[in-house]
């Protein structure tokens, strides 16, 4: 029987190890399979392994976190050219020291492996948290400035990827081709919408609304488990050639959908609880009420980038009107004025005042950016990810449901056409060899069609936690929220008070009218009935 770790301080090294094969919130367990990844990288001669192995092995499959620290302790005792046959009391006179290093190289794939083999140990657990998604890759979609097209003008748009380390063009027709080989390939996964082709009068902001548009669904797509290692992705966003959409089709014609490749189809009806049926109702309607909270508070966020965007332009009206009054009006005489000269202390006060608001708007128009990148377009992410999934839950029932109910259909018509053609005799023995031999192909149809309804249902199990594998972008949209205003008021109100100094010196006190009461207003009720 295997001993236990019972001597020694614990290395940093050994709980970053035991993090990586066993993340947080996992089973606290280390897989075979991942420690013989792990041993491996220590270089040590196959003999040496299997007596770590065996010195470390409980018979169960698997090491404790305690059997993880012990096999590195050997390991690294091992790589010292220390007999680790007599580990155990050489581990002893460690007593409260520090248990030896291994050296073990790069354990980036080690991570990889451990989550793989994860996932593959229970398939119906996604496996995946919020930022292990927003690793898998980042997509940028920018605007070619040029129109395409000699008569037809078209926009081009560069799409990067940092995972591939890419850069391609792409037109608005090269996605469509895109997304209809990713609905025939993933039939029963989240495939995101596409903004419209708007094919005449496409405005500015209509281009720039769709490039927005195409940069989410292309992040969705890349962010999504199943996606992430299909051809079709890399090719998209790799393939640095000519007349895109024509190719695409013609490089993935005929491609099957997932259930064909798929090793879990065959397993499917396995992988399918008894209540998913309830479960799946329950949980079209929890997206439901989300959706229709989270359009809401878009709608509010929209309307505080307006807000924002309405600042600017009053501020950068404001502005040019004090420009106006200080640069337009002609030099007025002794009779207009008098021997009051505050419209020309006024003016010359006017002048800096009004670069002063147009700061102001300048910095409106950034917290309405800033409110549009943080909120908006999080809040559009998360709605259009939401989309997806309705859409997939309309093409489970519309699709494989359907399909399955007109096959069982068919079946009961052509066993009463079979049952009637027996009743009638030997004269009809050939229509019912017939009807026999399509009724048992009609019955393995049925059959398949009943392996993809599960492999239908499992993946809408699967892409019902990647909905919730999301969540946590809300805490991010909050975030984000909390620093856009927290940041933009902080900078507005210490702008206004750079303005004040410039606003209270507008006229020399010298010029002033003396004042008896410093709070009285011309429009309050002790002002004089002339201005009222």
């Amino acid at each position: 029987m295997a001993a236990e770790l019972s001597f020694g301080s614990v290395p940093a090294l050994y709980r970053e190890v035991y993090d990586i094969v066993c993340p947080s919130g996992q089973e606290s367990r280390v897989d075979r399979e991942v420690f013989v990844k792990l041993l491996m990288k220590s270089n040590l001669p196959k003999q040496t392994l299997s007596s770590i192995w065996d010195a470390v092995d409980n018979k169960s499959g698997y090491l404790t976190r305690n059997g993880l620290y012990k096999a590195l302790a050997l390991t690294a005792m091992a790589q010292q050219g220390k007999n680790i046959e007599d580990g155990d009391k050489i581990l002893e006179n460690f007593g409260d020291q520090e248990l030896p290093r291994p050296a073990l190289g790069d354990l980036t794939d080690l991570k990889t492996l451990s989550i793989k083999v994860r996932r593959e140990r229970n398939p119906c657990v996604l496996g995946y948290r919020f930022m292990e998604l927003i690793e898998l890759d980042a997509i940028e979609v920018d605007l070619i400035p040029e129109k395409k097209g000699l008569i037809l003008k078209h926009v081009e748009y560069e799409v990067s990827s940092r995972r591939y380390k890419s850069k391609v063009l792409r037109r608005y027709n090269d996605f469509v081709a895109f997304q209809e080989l990713l609905l025939v390939r993933f039939p029963y996964r989240m495939v995101p919408r596409l903004p419209p082709k708007k094919m005449i009068g496409a405005d500015r902001e209509f281009i720039e609304g769709r490039r927005k548009s195409l940069r989410r669904f292309l992040n969705l797509v890349a962010r999504h488990p199943s996606f992430s290692e299909e051809s079709l992705l890399k090719f998209f966003l790799t393939f640095n050639g000519a007349d895109m959409q024509h190719v695409i089709k013609v490089q993935f014609r005929g491609i099957p959908d997932e259930f064909v490749t798929s090793p879990l189809a065959v397993q499917a009806k396995d992988l399918v609880p008894m209540d998913t049926q309830v479960q799946f109702s329950n949980s079209r309607d929890f997206i439901r009420i989300l959706f229709n909270s989270i359009s809401h508070i878009k709608g509010v966020s929209d309307r505080m980038v307006a807000r924002s965007t309405g600042l600017a332009a009053d501020m950068l009206i404001f502005g040019k009107e004090l420009s106006v009054m200080a640069n337009d009006p002609p030099a007025l005489s002794s009779w207009s004025c008098g021997s009051i000269d505050t419209w020309s202390h006024l003016q010359n006060g006017f002048k800096s005042l009004s670069v002063e608001f147009g700061v102001l708007a300048d910095k409106s128009q950034k917290q309405a950016h800033m409110e549009d990148d943080c909120l908006v377009e999080q809040l559009q992410y998360f709605l259009d990810l939401l989309t997806s999934y309705k859409d997939l839950c309309d093409r489970h029932e519309k699709g494989v449901l359907s399909d399955h109910q007109r096959a069982l259909q068919k079946m009961g018509q052509m066993k009463k056409r079979k049952m009637s053609a027996t009743i009638q005799g030997k004269e009809q023995t050939a229509l019912v060899e017939q009807l026999e031999a399509r009724i048992i192909e009609q019955e393995s149809e049925i059959n398949n069609m009943e392996n993809r309804n599960y492999f239908s249902l499992h993946c809408v199990h699967m892409e019902t936690q990647l909905i919730h594998a999301n969540m946590e972008l809300l805490v991010k949209i909050m975030e984000g929220l909390l620093s856009t205003q927290v940041r933009g008021h902080q900078e507005l109100a210490q702008m206004w008070e750079n303005i004040a100094p410039k606003i209270k010196t507008l006229i020399p006190p010298s010029a002033k009218s003396p004042s008896t009461s410093p709070g009285t207003s011309p429009t309050s009720e002790t002002a004089p009935s002339s201005f009222r």
